[in-house]
């Protein structure tokens, strides 16, 4: 792959009168067909003139023979009047001559004028096949595998690239349909056995006769790695699901009321950590549609990595608001300053700054990751930011949606 080159700020770039015309193939077969046209009529015209100037020289070369006796001198003053003639005859063919290569000179330009705009057009309609085979190709997603661009046509190379992007669009649907049926037999196949573990546990604790110290506390223990388990398990589910487009219960609610409702579930939280929360939103609110239960998820997740990953006595600062045609929720939080190169990579599954940022546990990696999988199942993005004095900026932009009756904040939860 060549690197990609990064666009010139928008004072540097050229005005659009000076920008030369992208080098298509449209416009490669059209200079071919004009170069050929022209190349091949210079060489037709090149050969009537030299035809032209050789048949003059011949008949003004054969004109004189020297007379040899008196009755010759006669037949020479005739063969002379003859070739005075044929001088005046071959000077008036030779003006016709330029006049016709002047002519032909100036057709040739007008013909090698009119080839380009027919090779222009009969470039377009060759290659019209093509552009639509890109246009499908760009429409078609994750989201819409069973889409085939099937080509109608002669069995030609274009109908060969047709048949050869549609096994390549199959085989695509396959691999999919067998990524979702894997992640959907792992879910139940993994939680059966986390709940055998945790229903041991619990009988083993709960026995008449006295039950030792240490046995609670690794009963305890138990609990706590099973419940890391069925939370990166369930991580693992909604990130899936986010990935592949999957938006059960689709609704329209606010993001005043998914974050309010995040803030209310972590309050516990924020309380033993002694965080200080400042809360804005918009006057006209910022109105989203989607899945209810992943919208909801995405805002945990955001409020929850602002918790975890603020020291104590901190503060997180939420803003929602809409403008334009996007709905916005920026969640910061104060901290340590992160190293901006490592904060670009923690929408990526896994990538964590390490536990020395807070000097607690950071989680599975997969938060931020849900996150964007979320954002753009939905429409929208995620930008997170090292911010100058500590800490970190996540700012989300959704699809702007029409007000609906409000989310009641006691009814938004994260998805089991």
């Amino acid at each position: 792959m060549g690197m990609l080159r990064k666009r010139p700020p928008h004072w540097s770039v050229p005005p659009r009168w000076s920008v030369l015309p992208r080098r298509t193939v449209r416009l490669r077969l059209t200079a071919m067909y004009g170069v050929l046209f022209l190349v091949s009529g210079a060489v037709l015209l090149a050969i009537a003139s030299g035809v032209a100037e050789s048949r003059s020289s011949a008949e003004v070369s054969g004109s004189a023979q020297p007379p040899q006796s008196p009755l010759a001198q006669a037949q020479a003053q005739i063969q002379q009047l003859r070739g005075q003639l044929a001088a005046q005859s071959a000077q008036l063919n030779q003006g016709v001559g330029h006049n016709l290569l002047i002519g032909s000179a100036v057709a040739l330009g007008v013909m090698t004028v009119l080839s380009v705009v027919l090779g222009w057009l009969i470039a377009g309609r060759v290659l019209r096949p093509l552009r639509e085979m890109t246009a499908a190709t760009r429409r078609i997603s994750a989201d819409s595998l069973d889409e085939r661009l099937d080509m109608p046509g002669p069995d030609d190379e274009l109908k060969e690239l047709s048949d050869t992007i549609d096994g390549l669009l199959e085989r695509l649907e396959g691999a999919f349909t067998a990524q979702r049926r894997f992640v959907a037999n792992a879910s139940h196949e993994l939680r059966t056995p986390l709940t055998t573990m945790r229903a041991c546990v619990d009988v083993a604790v709960a026995k008449p006769a006295p039950v030792p110290a240490p046995t609670i506390a690794l009963a305890g223990r138990l609990r706590a790695e099973l419940d890391r388990v069925d939370a990166l398990l369930d991580g693992f589910l909604v990130l899936a699901r986010a990935q592949h487009g999957e938006l059960p219960g689709r609704a329209t609610l606010s993001l005043e009321y998914v974050v309010s409702a995040a803030l209310a579930a972590r309050a516990g939280d924020i309380a033993a950590k002694r965080l200080t929360v400042q809360h804005a939103t918009s006057s006209d609110g910022a109105w989203v549609e989607g899945s209810q239960a992943l919208l909801c998820r995405m805002a945990e997740n955001v409020i929850g990595n602002a918790i975890v990953h603020n020291p104590e006595g901190g503060w997180i600062s939420v803003v929602t608001g809409g403008g334009g045609r996007f709905a916005r929720l920026v969640v910061e939080n104060g901290g340590e300053v992160l190293d901006a190169r490592q904060v670009a990579q923690l929408g990526q599954p896994f990538r964590r700054l390490g536990a020395d940022r807070t000097g607690s546990d950071t989680g599975s990696g997969l938060g931020l990751s849900i996150v964007a999988a979320i954002a753009s199942a939905h429409g929208g993005a995620l930008d997170l930011q090292a911010r100058p004095g500590g800490g970190l900026r996540v700012g989300i932009t959704l699809p702007l949606a029409a007000p609906a009756h409000a989310v009641p904040a006691a009814t938004a939860g994260v998805p089991a």
